[in-house]
């Protein structure tokens, strides 16, 4: 089979079923009705029969009741009348000659009864009719073949009926299914159209709120997100390739010249040095790109509950606190944790919320590595860098403070832009600029939020809230 035929196969292929599936319906329906209908024509004509029956011998029974002693009249051009006297004489007789032997015992029988005649087959009527004490009947006849006529043209109209009302239903349905059909061909043609070319359209969505606009809304959500997520792997490889191009030239520079000939072994250890502290840096930064892609596009589906944060939250902190106690630039800065989570209640950390704990471990890790570096570039006195946790029932709510000076009032409003970083800390060679930017990823993948509360010359507060998750299907109540 041809390219060409099976895309004609696949483009035919709901319209044939559909269609085909209709006539199927409409046949067999059309089959039991016809049935239905025929063994009521059956009856109809059958009763209509009778009735003529009565009515050939009524002028013989009216005859006999009215007048007894009148001798009978023969029946007229096609009448098939046979009386029957008490003894046993037949004064009147129209019927074939092969019925005047069997004729007394089916005048008994006082049914309609069909009799083979040879030739052809009758359908008698006995009518018995009291006269004086004594019996007579009279016998009308009519040759089944009337019947049998009449029954054959009335099902010929009936198949014929049918067959318009198969092939009625069948065509409708291959148009209704066509007319149907046309939104979604549209909606292919433009996806194609789109497939084929960059543009920021979508798919046309119809006027009808039916299953076909429901489908390109979907269609269309899609899409929004497909470019979303096409558009940050563009940006983090701009990006990525905007901020390693200085380090790797640095990199590059001290490795030629730890090449140089006449460096002696104390610029040689320097220079390898600094090349250990660009490829660390190098590393951090690739690190964190990988890490930030990975929050951006995964979706939430791990539930963790507020006591199980609050422990991450606690192992960032003692780290904080580590780092302060092994670096003497930081010395003397106070990293201090309140936990407002209760034991019991609202707040007793039973909530859980669509965040893993190891991300909200990294949200403390950057907020408060940013706090310690902010020390170091602008100092501050007392210097205390806080956390502190709270978890109201309703949502998490995570606070880390300093009073290191707060943010350039011009800087802040690039602070959780990725890469963003002030004059001071892009002149000391610390820092990547995603530390926030990756804050901000965590909290909006878990359907919270950041609020920056800068107080320059003071301190800066990074406020996170996330909400309280529903929970998955099949975890348990």
């Amino acid at each position: 089979m041809s390219a060409d035929r099976r895309r004609s196969t696949r483009h035919h292929g709901i319209r044939t079923r559909i269609a085909g599936g209709s006539l199927l319906i409409a046949v067999v329906v059309s089959l039991f009705a016809g049935l239905a209908i025929n063994a009521q024509l059956e009856r109809i004509v059958r009763d209509g029969t009778v009735q003529a029956l009565r009515s050939d011998g009524a002028q013989y029974v009216f005859a006999l009741q009215a007048r007894p002693d009148d001798p009978l009249q023969g029946p007229g051009l096609g009448t098939r009348i046979a009386v029957i006297a008490p003894d046993g004489s037949i004064p009147v007789f129209s019927l074939p000659t092969t019925l005047a032997a069997p004729l007394p015992a089916l005048a008994a029988t006082r049914e309609v009864t069909t009799v083979d005649a040879g030739a052809a087959t009758y359908i008698l009527l006995s009518q018995p009719v009291t006269v004086g004490g004594d019996t007579w009947y009279v016998i009308a006849g009519r040759d089944e073949a009337e019947e049998t006529t009449v029954l054959v043209q009335m099902r010929l109209l009936l198949v014929g009926s049918f067959a318009l009302l198969v092939l009625g239903v069948a065509a409708g349905g291959w148009i209704l299914t066509t007319v149907s059909l046309r939104p979604v061909t549209r909606l292919r043609v433009s996806a194609q159209s789109l497939s084929e070319r960059s543009t920021d359209e979508v798919l046309p969505v119809g006027r009808a709120d039916d299953e076909i606009a429901q489908l390109a809304i979907t269609l269309n959500d899609l899409i929004e997100r497909l470019r979303a997520s096409a558009d940050r792997e563009r940006q983090l490889v701009s990006d990525a390739s905007h901020e390693l191009r200085t380090p790797l030239a640095i990199l590059r520079t001290q490795l030629e010249l730890a090449r140089l000939e006449d460096s002696s072994r104390e610029q040689l250890l320097a220079d390898i040095e600094g090349a250990e502290r660009s490829a660390t840096r190098l590393s951090a930064l690739v690190t964190s790109l990988l890490e930030l892609s990975r929050i951006e596009a995964a979706t939430p589906e791990e539930r963790t509950s507020a006591a199980r944060l609050e422990a991450d939250v606690l192992e960032a902190v003692e780290r904080a606190r580590f780092r302060v106690a092994s670096d003497d630039a930081l010395a003397g800065i106070e990293v201090e944790y309140v936990s407002a989570i209760a034991e019991s209640g609202p707040g007793d950390g039973a909530a859980v919320y669509a965040v893993r704990a190891d991300e909200v471990g990294r949200v403390v890790d950057n907020l408060a590595g940013n706090a310690l570096q902010a020390f170091t570039e602008r100092g501050g006195a007392p210097r205390r860098v806080s956390v502190m946790l709270d978890d109201d029932g309703g949502q998490l709510t995570l606070r880390v403070s300093d009073n290191a000076g707060g943010l350039d009032p011009v800087f802040e409003p690039r602070a959780l832009e990725r890469f963003s970083r002030s004059d001071a800390t892009r002149s000391s060679g610390h820092g990547s600029g995603l530390g926030l930017a990756i804050v901000a990823a965590i909290a909006r993948n878990a359907g919270g939020e950041i609020v920056l509360r800068n107080r320059p010359g003071h301190g800066l507060e990074v406020v996170v809230t996330l909400p309280v998750a529903s929970a998955r299907p099949g975890d348990p109540a």
